[in-house]
């Protein structure tokens, strides 16, 4: 909206911004809102950027940004972080934000971070931040919090039980840690042990965490288990097959666990493409999933009941906790099972909310872990189950209903052509061998025939 309101104020037009618009218009097979209102401000050489763009449409406003043509984008923080383009002036018009506790003030190092874009040394001697007040009061509230503040503390993340899981697994897989001393040693000597000096509470969370891992079977444990008032106990670990592919995979034991769990269930279940999309769907690493709101709450459930043969993990109480949870998954995975059958950009915006560059993180995301589910499955020997995570990875990253599967393995056939094709009746490769040029220029256009 400010990126719109400063163009309409902008007089004037050029053939090389008039380019960049068309461009970023066409990005995806067929433009959204979110493109159209991209488009109408890069003609006037102003841009905004946000994580719902898609990949194209940032590169075009970084890269025209280094080079002049855009003189100014409006963004959120996502160009606070790591990008290095030549801005000399950032303003900042807020310094507050919605949190759980309400309006509150942004930490000092995000406004660190996003005063740090105004002259970058490689561009420029000096850079100019500033920041909007709307009171003199205000005005010496940010002047003592952020001009002469100092920033917040940094702490350590690593006693998260998520990402203590995933070190521990991957610590023992590359045979860096084979002892549970070996283990705590070098645990004592991280950014969190010097920083919280608590040890015994660490090694009581890494005791905890390795009887987990040994509980799901990632690893094995042998030797003597015996303390003294000097030593630690010397268990020996080393990874299963299964553990070792987990830990590889990069993704979160307990995610890794929950599919497992899952598969064991499809062998008495009747399955289709939405019982994998579920599936992944309720993983910590798809998150943060999509929020069924009040008024959608009957139409989502109504959704789940319809599917709910088909699920692989048990239904929670509505009672329990995790229900709300467990609902977000099923709006997300009806979000994947709309776009695996054509639903474009524009609906999903519409009826999700979620703008084009959020679903291709979130198809990437779901990419990966149908990925390590049919690796998974492997290991498993569920050879009927590959089949089926094979085709979904390929409909998921097509947006394509299976009839089309044979269609898109052509180079330049995407979901558009190929449907467009299987219309016409050309519905595989011996349908296209046996058709005459004439009638696929006429289809497809010269080019592509």
């Amino acid at each position: 909206k400010t990126a719109e309101e400063i163009s309409k104020k902008i007089k004037g037009e050029s053939d090389a911004l008039n380019l960049l618009s068309e461009e970023a218009l066409n990005a995806l097979s067929r433009p959204t809102k979110q493109c159209e209102r991209l488009a109408f401000c890069l003609k006037k050489g102003i841009a905004f950027h946000h994580a719902g763009l898609v990949e194209k449409q940032r590169n075009i406003i970084e890269e025209n940004f280094r080079n002049g043509a855009i003189r100014i984008i409006c963004c959120t923080p996502t160009l606070a972080y790591g990008v290095d383009l030549p801005a000399f002036r950032a303003i900042i018009k807020d310094l507050k934000r919605y949190t759980l506790h309400g309006l509150s003030w942004i930490p000092v190092l995000d406004y660190m971070q996003m005063s740090g874009r105004a002259g970058r040394p490689n561009y420029d001697k000096e850079g100019q931040a500033i920041v909007i007040a709307s009171t003199k009061a205000e005005k010496e509230r940010i002047e003592e919090r952020y001009l002469n503040g100092s920033p917040e503390e940094i702490y350590s993340k690593l006693a998260v039980e998520p990402v203590l899981r995933t070190y521990v697994l991957s610590l023992i897989a590359s045979n860096f840690t084979a002892t549970k001393k070996q283990l705590f040693d070098f645990f004592d000597k991280t950014f969190y042990a010097y920083q919280f000096k608590d040890l015994r509470r660490l090694h009581s969370t890494l005791t905890k965490v390795i009887d987990m891992l040994d509980e799901w079977e990632f690893i094995t444990r042998s030797g003597e288990d015996f303390s003294s008032a000097n030593e630690l106990e010397d268990e020996k670990f080393k990874t299963t097959l299964i553990g070792k592919r987990v830990a590889e995979l990069y993704i979160d034991p307990l995610t890794a666990y929950f599919i497992i769990t899952c598969l064991r269930n499809a062998s008495d279940k009747k399955l289709d493409a939405f019982s994998f999309l579920q599936m992944i769907s309720h993983t910590l690493e798809i998150r943060p999933l999509l929020k069924v709101g009040i008024r959608e709450y009957d139409k989502i459930q109504e959704a789940m009941l319809e599917h709910s043969d088909f699920l692989l993990e048990n239904e929670p109480s509505m009672y329990e906790p995790e229900y709300e949870d467990f609902l977000n998954s099923v709006k997300t995975a009806l979000m994947f099972n709309n776009w695996a059958n054509e639903q474009d950009e524009e609906f999903l915006l519409e009826e999700y909310n979620i703008r084009p560059g959020e679903l291709r993180m979130k198809l990437e995301l779901a990419d990966w872990l149908l990925y390590s589910t049919e690796e998974i499955s492997k290991i498993m020997h569920y050879q009927s189950l590959i089949k089926e995570v094979v085709k979904l990875r390929l409909r998921l990253k097509y947006g394509i209903k299976e009839e089309l599967l044979p269609l898109v393995r052509l180079e330049n056939i995407g979901r558009i052509r190929a449907r467009t094709l299987f219309r016409n009746r050309l519905r595989d490769i011996k349908d296209l061998k046996n058709a005459d040029l004439a009638t696929l220029t006429q289809i497809l256009g010269e080019k592509v025939a």
